[in-house]
């Protein structure tokens, strides 16, 4: 009998999606009335993505996942489907799975979704190899995420500053149950559950049982005062209070990280000095350099996404996409693929590449 625990499951292929239209630094700070210098240096944001405006989720997720198998597999040979993406789609309660399962011909495929905001790629990794050990009939899965949260920000806020970084775009990842190569190890999360409402689209939902619905006069009347040029956080996501965010959440964010990466590493045999590249979300410089000196590692053994933004969970993937066109990944180096998300969790899984 096949001993499950030694079936290998490997990262085949990764596709991108990245929307022409590009924004700027200037562009931010003009809309936003922060100093062009403050975006760039403190913020980390020298340009990032922006989809057109009829262009959707499930479009970006199609585009990234018919790049993703191109070449290698047929769509009907796509055993299961993942959607870890952005909970602001192409609808509100809507399945976005099935539809990017339909949208590109994946007829014999299972779909579902899965969200931890963005910290779901690393953590999608496990769940999908654990699915495929202990599933043989699921031999090839297609993980697929994609953002166009920007629609959710207005730069008019000062409270939703830390999102200024948020970019569109998607990502797609392939991996193959008995693929000896790139072979998906172990993972480790936090979570910090006290930070669950600290970000949030606040008026829609349950808990305003004693709101009128937003599609009525008070949505129309809130839309108005925005093209007067007056935010009213209406429909966008928001932080309840960013002061009381930030002193809880800076002395605890790097040591999380820190402790999910060198734990991955070391739950899949490695020791935490010999991690060979961090696929990170997007951070300031400030910050990944932080993390890179805990680990001895420099800045080539990573990829600053300062001119993608901060694209939800299809960051790592990004990061191992453009690492690899730039042979900052080599055969033998273990990955480390990083997330993080509001509510709030931080999450690594490692590869062994190669």
């Amino acid at each position: 009998m096949e001993n499950l625990l030694k079936v290998p499951v490997g990262i085949r292929n990764i596709g991108v999606y990245y929307p022409e239209q590009i924004e700027t630094y200037k562009e931010i700070s003009k809309l936003s009335g922060i100093p062009e210098e403050v975006i760039k240096n403190k913020f980390g944001i020298e340009s990032k993505h922006k989809a057109a405006q009829n262009e959707t989720v499930s479009d970006m997720c199609v585009q990234a996942a018919l790049d993703c198998i191109k070449d290698v597999i047929k769509p009907e040979d796509i055993d299961l489907i993942i959607y870890h993406g952005s909970e602001y789609k192409d609808y509100y309660l809507y399945n976005c799975s099935a539809h990017i399962q339909h949208k590109i011909g994946a007829v014999n495929a299972k779909t579902f979704e899965v969200h931890n905001l963005c910290s779901s790629g690393a953590l999608c990794l496990q769940i999908a190899k654990s699915l495929m050990i202990t599933q043989p009939d699921i031999k090839n899965t297609l993980l697929v995420v994609g953002s166009k949260e920007s629609d959710l920000v207005d730069y008019r806020n000062p409270r939703a500053r830390f999102m200024f970084n948020f970019g569109d775009g998607a990502a797609a990842c392939l991996i193959t149950r008995g693929y000896e190569n790139n072979q998906i190890l172990e993972s480790q999360i936090i979570t910090a559950g006290s930070f669950a409402d600290s970000v949030a689209v606040y008026d829609i939902g349950n808990a305003n049982y004693n709101k009128i619905s937003y599609v009525t006069k008070d949505f129309l009347l809130a839309e108005e005062e925005k093209n007067k040029g007056n935010y009213v956080g209406y429909l966008g996501l928001d932080v309840s209070d960013p002061q009381d965010m930030k002193e809880r959440l800076d002395p605890i964010s790097l040591s999380n990280f820190c402790k999910v990466i060198g734990d991955a590493a070391e739950k899949s045999g490695y020791k935490k000095n010999e991690i060979g590249f961090l696929a990170p979300i997007f951070m300031k410089n400030s910050i990944l350099n932080l993390i890179l000196k805990e680990f001895d590692m420099v800045e080539e053994q990573s990829f600053i996404l300062n001119n993608f933004g901060h694209v939800q969970s299809a960051d790592a993937y990004i990061s191992v996409y453009e690492g690899l066109k730039l042979g900052r990944i080599k055969d033998g180096d273990l990955v480390i693929m990083l997330g993080s998300g509001t509510g709030y969790s931080w999450a690594a899984t490692a590869v062994r590449w190669g």
